[in-house]
């Protein structure tokens, strides 16, 4: 079996192993002292994290608030769930590779349980340039790494590539995963950004301090640059606001919510799919409804458990 080569590295983020190293030891220590919700961190307990998976210039400071709650004592093993950019993938999809490269060493694949998932049917299989061409996943693999990185010997990862969802779909994907969601020694990990706001992206919803909304905000003369209507609230502001209501109903753990934000407000919100599956594998868990169909992973049947969803950090990479 191959290697999954990191193949951003030197443009989306260093390929030099002791800059890397630095950066992420960086972010890593500015998080833990400016912690803006006063949790004290590593979080005892941790299931999951979200984070963007932007170049590091934008989004590997903002990571860093999420790494640091981890307690690599606590887990053998980190699901990495990303979204599909590159092909249309109507299910999800396994890694073929029996290792993942990054700068600071190479993350090795857990294969019983890549085969375990695989027994089940509802997975397809990345070819590797598919999985070389995918960012969503890479981005996290150096965090891993370093938050890891004393233990190395015994730590596997799980990537798992989500493709374009239904709401049916994401239930079902995370009753298959709830048993993995409620081992202790699994972490999950959610790749995701939020808005991306402009042309680039054919979105330029926008709305006033009363709420008012248009999505067809014009160019200036044409040029880069969107003019607002008569309003007190910039269009960062306005971005921010519609990405703090979606935060919202996952803090509320809503799936259904969620899903009927995405409806309404068509945000660009790329891991929505993956966030999606988590909801919705803890939603059996803090139902006690039962898992999936993998019996590797245990019984299938949960106990009624209790889970927290808190934002630790917000920030935006251009205003």
């Amino acid at each position: 079996m191959s290697t999954r080569l990191a193949s951003h590295a030197g443009s989306w983020y260093s390929d030099d192993a002791d800059r890397l190293d630095q950066q992420l030891a960086g972010w890593l220590k500015k998080a833990r002292i400016e912690s803006s919700e006063g949790e004290i961190c590593p979080i005892d307990g941790l299931r999951a994290i979200i984070a963007p998976h932007a170049g590091y210039s934008y989004s590997g400071p903002t990571a860093g608030y999420a790494y640091t709650c981890i307690d690599p004592d606590q887990y053998k093993r980190v699901f990495i769930l990303g979204p599909s950019h590159h092909y249309y993938l109507p299910t999800c999809a396994l890694s073929r590779c029996a290792k993942y490269e990054t700068p600071l060493g190479d993350l090795v694949v857990d294969q019983e349980v890549n085969k375990a998932l695989s027994k089940t049917g509802q997975f397809e299989q990345m070819t590797q340039s598919a999985d070389e061409d995918e960012h969503s996943l890479e981005m996290h693999l150096p965090y891993v790494y370093k938050v890891f990185e004393n233990h190395q010997d015994r730590i596997t990862v799980v990537p798992i590539l989500i493709g374009a969802l239904s709401e049916a779909k994401e239930q079902h994907y995370g009753k298959l995963l709830a048993p993995y969601l409620e081992d202790p020694q699994n972490l999950f990990i959610v790749s995701s950004d939020f808005c991306h706001w402009g042309s680039r992206f054919d979105y330029t919803y926008y709305s006033d301090d009363q709420g008012a909304v248009t999505t067809s905000l014009s160019q200036k003369g044409g040029k880069k640059g969107f003019s607002p209507p008569d309003s007190q609230r910039k269009i960062y502001e306005s971005i921010q606001a519609l990405d703090h209501e979606g935060m919202q109903q996952i803090s509320l753990k809503d799936h259904a919510g969620f899903a009927r934000y995405l409806a309404q407000t068509k945000n660009t919100i790329c891991g929505r799919h993956p966030i999606g599956v988590l909801l919705a594998g803890l939603k059996v868990l803090d139902e006690g409804t039962g898992g999936g169909d993998v019996a590797e992973s245990g019984s299938g049947q949960q106990k009624r458990m209790h889970h927290r969803i808190q934002f630790v950090r917000y920030a935006q990479s251009s205003q």
